[in-house]
């Protein structure tokens, strides 16, 4: 879809990590297009504007930056700052970042820019492809006219566009830690405790499965099982002896066990 198009926005793309190599295709697939992509490694920028029709890879942020409708910093958290405070921005350009623990007050220092958030709420990993229609993007801006623009491209990605204060945001991030990347790290040491055992983590597959889905039908504490919420003080016992050559995950245990009790 050309530039013209009706609706269609031309973005500048900060970062070539994970984010922004399903971000970029997406953009371009939803009928924008990509003026620029920058990173810190040139060979980045280099390799994901190869695969964006149009687009030019930065080497440097110097003036003056190509022109685009949105700047979107799809960057960590901590690099975001200095990015606003580092390159001469056009007057008036609209930059958003792309995190979801870092408020729209990052944006103060910036008073000639209109600032905004446009945070997709899912983990990006390369080789897994992205049902971008299914994924929450999490909007806020501190201007109206910055905020329906970042409306109007978020809905032309996903059906599932929200707008969300700063706080609300963080406790969201917060909920998608103990969701993603804990709930990961547990089924890392569930692995890892099969492989002692010569088992295949396959075994645990049909469980996992239906302890995700009966968690998303119900609310999840109410459907909590296992020895911890029948106090099965014996077979806790026993799984903490057989975690005694781990007592980092033994402490974990412990820790999980009586974080399920106090729900009770």
């Amino acid at each position: 879809m050309p530039h013209d198009t009706p609706g269609s926005l031309r973005i500048g793309l900060l970062g070539a990590g994970r984010v922004a190599s399903h971000l970029g295709p997406a953009l371009v697939a939803a009928g924008h297009s990509v003026a620029f992509v920058w990173s810190r490694t040139a060979q980045s920028a280099a390799a994901l504007a190869a695969q964006l029709p149009g687009a030019v890879a930065l080497s440097s942020l110097a003036p003056p930056l190509p022109t685009a409708d949105v700047y979107l910093l799809a960057v960590p958290d901590a690099a975001v700052a200095p990015l606003l405070a580092g390159p001469t921005w056009p007057a008036g350009a609209l930059v958003a970042h792309l995190a979801g623990a870092l408020p729209l007050s990052v944006f103060d220092s910036q008073p000639n820019l209109r600032g905004g958030v446009f945070y997709p709420l899912q983990t990006f990993s390369p080789g897994r492809a992205i049902d971008w229609p299914t994924v929450p993007l999490c909007i806020e801006a501190n201007d109206l006219s910055a905020e329906a623009t970042l409306l109007d491209l978020a809905r032309s990605l996903s059906q599932h566009v929200r707008r969300l204060d700063s706080a609300q945001r963080l406790k969201l991030h917060v909920a998608a830690v103990f969701a993603n990347n804990f709930t990961n790290h547990l089924l890392g040491i569930a692995d890892a405790l099969l492989a002692e055992a010569d088992l295949p983590p396959a075994l645990l597959a049909p469980l996992v499965r239906e302890t995700v889905d009966k968690a998303l039908a119900n609310p999840p504490f109410a459907v909590q099982t296992g020895p911890a919420v029948r106090r099965d003080a014996p077979t806790v016992a026993a799984h903490q002896a057989a975690l005694a050559a781990h007592p980092a995950w033994q402490a974990l245990y412990a820790q999980l066990t009586a974080s399920i009790q106090a729900q009770l």
